[in-house]
Parts: C-alpha cells; sequence; structure tokens
C-alpha cells in the first residue's frame, strides 16, 4: 500500500514516471484547451448578444483565436508522445 524507497527505485529504473508525466502532460494540455476554447465560446455569444451587427468580425476573431489554441495543444501534445 505505501510505497518505500525500493519501490521508488525500481519504477525509476523501469520508467514508470516517465509513462506518469506523459500522462499528465497529455490530460492537462487537453484540459487547458478545452477551457480556453470554452472561454472564447462564452465570450463569442456574449459579444454577439451584446452587438449583433459585429457577428461577423467577432466569429472571425473567435474561430482564429481557438485555432490558435489548437495548435498551441497539438504542440503540447507531440511533446508529450516524443517523450512517452
Amino acid at each position: 500500500m505505501f510505497f518505500t524507497l525500493a519501490a521508488f527505485q525500481d519504477a525509476a529504473a523501469t520508467g514508470s514516471f516517465d509513462l506518469l508525466g506523459a500522462g499528465l502532460a497529455i490530460g492537462l494540455t487537453v484540459i487547458g484547451a478545452g477551457i480556453g476554447i470554452g472561454q472564447i465560446g462564452a465570450q463569442m455569444a456574449s459579444g454577439i448578444a451584446r452587438q449583433p451587427e459585429a457577428s461577423a468580425n467577432i466569429q472571425t476573431a473567435s474561430i482564429i483565436l481557438a485555432a490558435l489554441i489548437e495548435g498551441a495543444a497539438l504542440f503540447g501534445l507531440g511533446l508529450a508522445f516524443l517523450k512517452f
């Protein structure tokens, strides 16, 4: 149940901590991208509700920002997979 120093040394020798780090990196990257795109969607809906005449400009800017966030997320996932 509790890890001893020998168990940690065995895990470090077999590379188990590498897999744990890769899993955390992948999970946090996806969560961060989801939160970012969710914020963009919420602010886009709010902006369009306040100024319906500017909906085309707001949608264009939101799509560009979402693409940039997805690019950063894919970059993070790529780095995590390289370590994996």
